[in-house]
């Protein structure tokens, strides 16, 4: 909805342009004002999206006031006079409509004038779709798909990818590789966890991480405690503070992977004729 002021001096020229407007919709509210102060005061108060304004007018002209204004302002001129013509696009006018102007012309007019409102919300909406991503990249955690690792004379890159679990005591943590690489790095592995993605590695106890691919499966010792068994043929510990965010990611998987074998089997029997 548009908020539409109507600056000129002469009662007249505000009716008619009031009563052309009254035929449109899509108006939320149409003022008027017969000077530069009150233009100034219904700018300050209303905050139009457009403003049909004449040059000549008491005290400050159109162009002046158009100089003063919010340059997001859509301003529509309706003078007698062709001389400003110039002044007003240099201004960035909308329209220039002469005096005594036909319905047809005005209605051109504002036509452009909400076509140039609207194209500024599309703009402002792009600019505020852009600024939300940079927001958002700015604080989306980037986690580390390689790791440095410092030794004697080099510096080694290990990707993230190789590693099947990871050990810890102290400033230190061994990197457990598929390849049965084991590399010493100097990090603690609380620091570590936080530079890994959680989709891909999970904390099972205060010395170790595991990779959640490598899990193969979970054993319950008879003193109560856990251990988790690698596909690698790996054991280590499970914390019972740890244990149930693993189950619910194993939960997690073993849902979607029960709905994947739901579909397939339905599909199966679409198939051979069953259902």
């Amino acid at each position: 909805m548009l908020k539409v002021l109507i600056a000129d001096d002469e009662r007249i020229a505000r009716d008619i342009i009031a009563l052309l407007l009254s035929s449109q919709s899509g108006i939320e509210t149409i003022e008027e004002a017969k000077d530069g102060v009150q233009v100034l005061e219904k700018v300050q108060q209303s905050r139009p999206d457009i403003i049909f304004m004449d040059i000549q007018m008491p005290g400050t002209t159109g162009i002046q006031l158009a100089k003063m204004l919010d340059p997001s302002i859509v301003i529509v001129f309706v003078t007698a006079y062709d001389e400003y013509a110039l002044a007003a696009f240099e201004l960035n006018a909308t329209d220039y409509l002469l005096k005594p102007f036909e319905d047809e012309r005005f209605f051109t007019a504002w036509e452009r004038a909400q076509k140039k409102v609207l194209d500024k919300v599309k703009t402002d909406y792009v600019k505020l779709a852009e600024l939300m991503n940079l927001i958002k990249d700015g604080i989306q955690k980037n986690y580390k798909t390689r790791l440095l690792i410092k030794e004697p004379g080099r510096i080694r890159l290990i990707d993230v990818e190789q590693i099947n679990f990871i050990t810890g005591a102290g400033n230190y943590v061994e990197l457990h590789l598929f390849d049965d690489r084991v590399i010493l790095h100097r990090e603690t592995l609380t620091v570590l966890e936080e530079q890994l993605d959680p989709a891909l590695f999970i904390r099972i106890h205060r010395s170790s991480i595991v990779r959640l691919s490598s899990l193969q499966e979970l054993q319950s010792n008879a003193n109560g405690d856990y251990t988790v068994v690698l596909k690698s043929g790996d054991a280590l510990t499970l914390s019972r503070s740890n244990k149930i965010k693993l189950n619910e990611l194993l939960n997690e998987t073993n849902s979607s992977s029960a709905e994947v074998h739901k579909l397939e089997a339905s599909k199966a029997a679409k198939i051979a004729g069953i259902s």
